[in-house]
């Protein structure tokens, strides 16, 4: 697809995924006008501590587009973005910790903002790529299948919601609208998630400050789908001329465990830290296997998976190095 000439629309663009997306049209597509829309982090927490944005500046160092702060769930913010006619929205903004446990802003921010956001498509003739999440699965058995969601806490629930309200609007409209359910991704820009960033960073971190890597007991037997960033962006982008629309699963449909990411890692640094084991407190709501049913994202999307855990953390080392020289040691 040729972007350029395109104005575009990136929600949570100061985000992990969002950034990404932000600097693919920008190399790729140079032409193209990208507005990032974000709330940025202030400070504020939620009561479990953490904060209530992780968007961040830094991820967005180089960025030439236009950025915009809001939050989608002031209605006089998102106004802002009637200056534009966008061809193009990726929403990616959301609370996504899943550790926030207060039902009315998670389904303010999650569900109500995406009806906004859905009506200014729907004005505009914009396709509608949105961030769905493996959370809608909770408990299901593995290979997770669009369809069989057991949510285990109120993000799934309000990932599943939105799904629901996507598929109302498929029916009455041709503009693509299309749900993306990521797994466990990882990738570059992902520090400023905090606690929240992935096991392939925080392993890494560890290991690069001589530390035993802390596994939960058993590890070798969590097993997760494990996504690298640049997946997830082959997947969005052809998300924007789908066969059908619909909500689909990004992952590779190939499951690993913790203990092949510490394994991996320490090959590629080449340490060789003895690993500790710790009891595992989440035993009754824990997933211990997440694999990704990706047939129909690849009969639908077009997509295929072409990053190896193995590659992946080749390819994002550099950037752990740097970010633990320049983020962690030197605090």
């Amino acid at each position: 697809m040729d972007f350029n000439n395109k104005t575009i629309l990136i929600t949570g663009g100061a985000g992990f995924i969002g950034s990404n997306l932000a600097f693919y049209f920008q190399e790729n597509f140079p032409d193209a006008k990208v507005v990032v829309f974000d709330l940025f982090r202030t400070g504020e927490t939620f009561a479990n501590g953490n904060l209530r944005s992780f968007g961040h500046y830094k991820n967005l160092m180089g960025f030439r587009g236009e950025i915009i702060a809001g939050d989608i769930t002031k209605r006089e913010d998102l106004q802002r973005l009637r200056d534009f006619r966008f061809d193009y929205i990726f929403h990616e903004a959301a609370i996504s910790d899943t550790t926030v446990y207060d039902q009315k802003i998670m389904m303010d921010t999650n569900l109500n903002a995406f009806k906004d956001l859905l009506k200014m498509a729907k004005e505009m003739g914009a396709a509608m790529v949105y961030a769905s999440s493996g959370a809608t699965y909770g408990n299901a058995p593995a290979p997770q299948t669009v369809g069989r969601e057991e949510p285990a806490n109120i993000y799934g629930f309000s990932k599943l919601a939105m799904d629901h309200l996507a598929y109302g609007w498929m029916k009455k409209s041709d503009l693509p609208i299309v749900g993306l359910r990521y797994f466990n991704v990882y990738g570059p820009r992902e520090f400023y998630k905090n606690k929240t960033a992935s096991m392939v960073l925080q392993f890494g971190h560890q290991i690069l400050a001589g530390k035993r890597p802390r596994l939960f007991e058993g590890s070798d037997k969590i097993l997760r789908d494990f996504i690298y960033i640049d997946d997830v962006i082959q997947a969005n982008v052809k998300a924007c001329a789908p066969k059908r629309s619909g909500v689909y699963n990004v992952g590779t449909g190939k499951a690993r465990s913790f203990q092949d990411i510490v394994d991996t890692l320490q090959a590629q640094l080449g340490t060789d830290l003895p690993c500790e084991y710790i009891p595992n407190p989440y035993i009754g709501q824990y997933q211990f296997f997440t694999q990704a049913d990706i047939e129909p994202t690849r009969e639908f999307l077009g997509y295929e998976p072409e990053v190896t855990l193995e590659e992946g953390i080749r390819r994002y080392l550099p950037e752990i190095v740097r970010l633990y020289e320049e983020e962690v040691s030197s605090r």
